[in-house]
């Protein structure tokens, strides 16, 4: 039978939180290593939102985001996406690139920081899925990334057209950034197939009756 996330157990996401904040501590060693500096991550959230509510959670359907996208096949298919308003995003862009704060315009990224933002996505996605490997023993192989620029409701119409099946809750990660003074904080999302959430949960060895 397949299940959601709707009804995940509170163990249950206590699990899958520890393992995106595992994620999270390798990315940040990671990219302090891209940008020779230190930066710091943390996951200090973890929610279970209908599909259809992302928008709302990045500031409203009309709102202007970036989006980084894989599809992840393996054991347990799933997707990912990993969303920034844009102001956070050209904020981010100028932490990794060790410029003054407001020197990446909002309004235009270049293929620069385009490439940026797709790697930083990249790390994301990879030290999760690492993470999640190790606690599983499930293989992932994320495909390369995909970014688009654009209306957080277009967006979410996009993944839909794109992945078309998915399960009808998603699992959020809100996942903080901190350069010295300067916090900025993204949403990682995992759209899991139907019957690969089952796979993963199983695998972890928490139990679905908890």
């Amino acid at each position: 039978m397949t299940r959601d996330y709707n009804e995940l157990s509170g163990l249950e996401i206590d699990a899958l939180k520890e393992i995106g904040n595992i994620g999270a501590g390798n990315a940040a060693t990671a990219l302090g290593q891209m940008v020779n500096d230190k930066i710091d991550m943390s996951v200090p959230n973890v929610n279970i939102l209908p599909f259809q509510s992302v928008p709302d959670l990045i500031g409203g359907a009309d709102s202007h985001v970036v989006g980084v996208f894989f599809n992840v096949s393996g054991s347990a298919p799933t997707n990912i996406i990993f969303v920034l308003p844009i102001e956070k995003a050209s904020l981010l862009i100028d932490m990794l690139m060790g410029r003054p704060v407001g020197q990446t315009l909002k309004e235009q990224l270049d293929d620069m920081e385009i490439s940026a933002m797709m790697e930083l996505g990249n790390i994301i996605a990879a030290t999760y899925l690492n993470a999640l490997g190790m606690f599983t023993q499930l293989d992932f192989s994320p495909s390369v990334p995909a970014i688009g620029i654009d209306m957080a409701g277009a967006i979410v119409d996009a993944v839909l057209a794109q992945f078309g099946e998915v399960a009808d809750h998603v699992l959020v990660l809100e996942t903080n950034f901190k350069k010295d003074e300067k916090d900025v904080v993204g949403h990682f999302f995992l759209l899991p197939e139907p019957g690969s959430l089952d796979t993963i949960l199983s695998a972890l060895g928490v139990s679905l009756n908890e």
